[in-house]
Formats: C-alpha cells, structure tokens, sequence
C-alpha cells in the first residue's frame, strides 16, 4: 500500500516554495489542527485591535472631559482672565488639545472600518472555506479507506480458497496413491470424487485469484490518484488559504500602522499650535495689563505739612495726609489708630459684573474705561438699528411702488419698534456719555490742582451739590462703596486715621448742611450712618474722593458718600 512513501519527500529548501500536497501528504491531522490555530490567531489580533480602538475612544474622551473642564465658563471670573497672553495660549492649548483628542477618535473610527469589521468578516469566511476543504479531504480519505478494505478482503478470500485447494489436492493424492484399498469400485468412487473436489477448489482459488488482482489493481490506481492528484489538489487549496489568511494579517498588520500614521500630520499641527501658543506668551504685555485693569487715576499723596501747636491756629487736616493731625499729640481712645486705611474693604465684596449702572463703585480710569466700553457696545447697537430701520423704509417703498408684492402696512409695527429701540439706545448713550464726561472732568481737576480750586467755590451762599446719575435705589455699599473711585483708592483720602471720638476739646467748624438723599449703614470705621431725608452738619467738603465729613451732633461725626447727600455750603464759613 504505502510502497513509495519514501519518494515522497522532498526537502522544502531544495525548491523555490514547498507544496503542502507533496511535503504534507500525510499530515492531514497536523494541517487540521494548524489552520485551526491560524483561525484563532486571527480571532485574537481582531480582539487586540478592537481593545486597542476602545482605548482610543476612552482616550479621547478623557481628553475632550479634561478640555472642557477647564474652558472658560460664561460670564465668570475666569472669561475676565483672558485679556492675558498666558491665559489666551491655553485656551489655545486647550483647543489644540480638543483637536488632538478628535484624531485619536479617528484612530478608533478607522481601525473599526478597516480591520475589525474586515476581519469579523474574513473570519466567518475562512472558517466556511476551511470546513469546506477538510470535509473533501476526510471523503478522500474515507472512499481510499473503503478501497483498502475490498483490497484486503479479496486477498484474505483469495488465501482462503488456494488453501482449502491444497487440502483437496492433496486427500485426491492420498486417495490415489493408496495401494490396500481391496474394493475397486469404491476406490474408484472416491478417487473420482477426489479429483472433483480437487478441481472446484483450484478453480474457485483462481476465481478468487482474478478477483484479488482486479481489487488490487483498482486500489493501486485509486491510491496513486488519491497521493498523487486528490489530496495534492485539496491540500494546495488548504495551503492558499492558509497563505491568505497570513497575508490578510499582515495587511490588516500594515492599516493599523497606516491609520496611526495618517493622523500624525494633523497631531503634528496641534503641537505645533501648542507651540506657537506658548511662543505667542508676552510677559512684558500682560504686566500693561495688569496696569490697564488697577489703574485707579489716583495721584500718589503728598508731602504731610508740618502742625505746630505752639501757634494758636486751628488744626486742619491736609488734603494729601494720610493722617489724622488730631492723633499725634495725645493717647488714642480707639483701635484705629495708626492704620494706614480709612476704610476696610468690605467682605461681601461686588460680584463681577455688579454695581451701579454709572460704574461709581469702580476706580476714576476703570470707570472712565467701563463707560467707554458701554459706550461702544451701545453705538454697536444703535448702528444695528438704523442699519434695520433704512432696510425696512426701502422695503417699504417699494411695496408703496410695487403693491402687487406686499402690504406697506405691514412694516409698520417693525418700524415702530425699532424706532422705539433707537431712542431707548440714544437715550442710554447720552446717559453714558454724560457720565464719562463727568468722569474725565474729574480727571481733569485732579491733574490740574488750579482748575479744581477756581470751580470749587465758585456758586452762592447756599448751593446745592448732587450727583444726578445716581440711581434711587442705590444699596449701601457699606464702606466700599465711593462715587467714582474703589475701596482701594482711598489711597488719596485725606485722613486714613479715624478716631470713635472726635477731639470735643476743639471741634471743626460746620461750612454747610445736608440732607441726605438714601439711608446709609456706615458699618465701617470712619463712617457714620444716617437715615434717608436725615439733615446734617458739614464740616469737612469732598475732597475728590467721594466722601464728605458731617456731623449729627457733638459726639457723632463721620463720613458720608456724597452722592447720598445733597449738600447746601455757608458761604461765609467758607470763606472764613
């Protein structure tokens, strides 16, 4: 059966490519059992992939989560922030990275497309070609099997019948040869049936004989074309396929490497964006920053003037002294003494974005920037308007021209509106224009100590000073509050020492009374509360810094926001 298996072998080096169905013909278990481990293997780099793509989406979301957890939230501090070079690189930063997040969800999305859904596919396929293979190599197999049988039974009754041939042959020679048998008829009897017997048997054996020979020339054909042809052929489908299942893997080897690659231009971009974002970082420009948002327009105090109480003069408070000359001479009947602020900064400070509509409650130069800013956005605005308001009066024109393509009445109503816009906004731009140029005089005084000194006392005996623009409803600040200037700016107040009890020794004289327009708590040092409509004595004018000093009694003095008061001065005791 297996008489040139051994010219079977052939050494795979010896040939440019070894063919499964020469070198393998009788490793068809092994090939079983091996492209079934391919299968797998490609089962598990499909697995690889697919956790690889999860990790990427995981990836890129913990990325986008961490982008957008610290972006600038809307109408918060931190939106304020980003008027500094540094802040506005990351926010760059930020934004690179949202984009490098988005191209490792495209390394996840293509790996999806192009390998695992491929590969799922290709599997099934490969699983159906390969039953399909070994389930014609096992038929072969089987119908060779069946072949070798018949073969092998025809020899065992071949070799049956030659025997029982033999033995007859042989009782006939017996028969035969036996030379004391006395009855001649019998011995004739069983000699002729000896020979009978003898001849059935050798025909039957050469029957047997024929039948043997033809079985075994028909394996021996069926056998050569079994090794030879039918198992070849089925194994070089097996080969090919395992060939393409390899190429498969490593094409599928060659996109992932493809896919991580292409998205590499793009991630170079956003490094480069972070790059360019850190180099766009101006030191030098956000410290002018820094000046352009806590420039109050304060002039620095001056020099203190010299009090010499061996004169009988009356003592007066400097305009640019910190402190107060009442407290050099004697014991302080208070804790205040020897601070440098005459008033704290109040704990519940303004949230940003609060304060009076005129911006009072912020420094003069952020003031005069919040108008101005206000002021544009309104223009913007207006110009909106009008730009809707001329659109309209043409359409309106040429429906008056042109009946046939709408009603000219029915404008109307959007004009009316819109016309109500404008005025509203020109009204709000006169009222902010207003207010800056109040800002800017003031600014201007400051600059210009003169000019502020001949407008100062230049009305009647009793003239009444009131700030228009400040809103009714006014809530008290609380000490942080000034017309046109922050707490910090207290900085140019003429006094920063404040004692509980004003000296009854000698007390300032009144230059004026007041009434006050809006209660005020005056919960801080150096301030005195009074209720709204409450008149008042003035003993010491605004000096420029929003505040006015009043006196309730010979006990109770302090100050007072002047845009709460409406103050009437005695001529005479100024000029006294």
């Amino acid at each position: 059966m297996h008489r040139n298996r051994g010219s079977f072998g052939r050494n795979c080096t010896e040939t440019m490519s070894c063919r499964w169905g020469t070198e393998l013909w009788d490793q068809f278990d092994n090939l079983e059992k091996h492209t079934h481990w391919g299968i797998e293997f490609v089962e598990r780099y499909t697995k690889f992939v697919k956790e690889r793509s999860e990790i990427e989406i995981g990836y890129a979301k913990q990325i986008r989560n961490l982008s957008k957890k610290y972006q600038p939230k809307k109408n918060s501090r931190e939106e304020d922030e980003y008027k500094y070079t540094s802040c506005r690189a990351f926010l760059m930063t930020l934004n690179e990275l949202n984009d490098y997040a988005g191209q490792h969800e495209v390394i996840a999305e293509n790996l999806t497309t192009h390998i695992i859904c491929e590969l799922t596919r290709y599997i099934q396929e490969l699983k159906a070609e390969r039953k399909s293979h070994f389930h014609d190599g096992r038929r072969a197999q089987q119908h060779i099997e069946n072949s070798w049988k018949q073969l092998e039974s025809s020899k065992r009754r071949f070799e049956r019948d030659c025997k029982e041939a033999d033995r007859a042959q042989q009782y006939f020679d017996k028969i035969d040869a036996d030379i004391n048998v006395t009855k001649a008829d019998v011995e004739k009897r069983c000699s002729l049936k000896a020979r009978q017997q003898a001849q059935l048997k050798h025909q039957v054996a050469e029957d047997s004989k024929n039948e043997y020979l033809t079985y075994l020339q028909k394996f021996n054909k069926e056998q050569n074309e079994h090794y030879y042809s039918l198992i070849p052929h089925i194994f070089q489908k097996i080969q090919e396929m395992e060939e393409k299942r390899i190429e498969k893997v490593g094409e599928s080897m060659k996109t992932y490497a493809e896919v991580n690659r292409k998205v590499l231009p793009i991630v170079s971009k956003c490094l480069d964006g972070m790059t360019n974002a850190a180099a766009s970082i101006e030191p030098t420009m956000d410290t002018k920053q820094v000046v352009e948002s806590f420039k109050s327009g304060f002039e620095p105090p001056g020099d203190v003037e010299v009090e010499d109480y061996s004169l009988s003069m009356r003592r007066t408070v400097s305009e640019s002294s910190y402190l107060n000359s009442r407290g050099e001479g004697k014991p302080s009947r208070s804790n205040s003494r020897g601070k440098l602020w005459p008033f704290k900064r109040n704990k519940l400070s303004l949230k940003l974005g609060s304060g009076p509509e005129d911006c009072s409650h912020l420094p003069p130069e952020q003031r005069r920037k919040k108008l101005q800013a206000k002021i544009t956005d309104i223009n913007k605005e207006l110009q909106k308007e009008v730009d809707q308001r001329d659109a309209l009066t043409k359409m309106k024109d040429v429906y008056i021209k042109n009946p046939h393509m709408g009603d000219p009445n029915s404008v109307d109503p959007r004009l009316e509106e819109i016309g109500q816009n404008i005025d509203k906004l020109e009204l709000d731009s006169r009222k902010y224009e207003a207010w800056l140029l109040e800002v800017e005089t003031r600014l201007a005084e400051k600059s210009d100590p003169h000019r502020r000194q001949s407008g100062l006392y230049d009305s009647n005996a009793t003239t009444p000073v009131n700030n228009n623009c400040a809103p009714v409803n006014r809530e008290s600040p609380d000490g942080s509050y000034t017309e046109d200037h922050s707490t910090e700016h207290h900085l140019k107040s003429r006094s920063t020492v404040f004692d509980d009890d004003f000296d009854d020794e000698d007390p300032l004289p009144t230059i004026g009374t007041c009434k006050s327009l809006y209660p005020f708590e005056g919960q801080n040092e150096g301030t005195i509360s009074m209720a709204e409509g409450e008149l008042l004595y003035v003993i010491e004018e605004d000096k420029g810094d929003g505040w006015t000093r009043v006196r309730r009694n010979e006990d109770e003095e302090g100050y007072v926001p002047t845009s709460y008061i409406k103050v009437f001065f005695d001529t005479n005791a100024k000029d006294s």
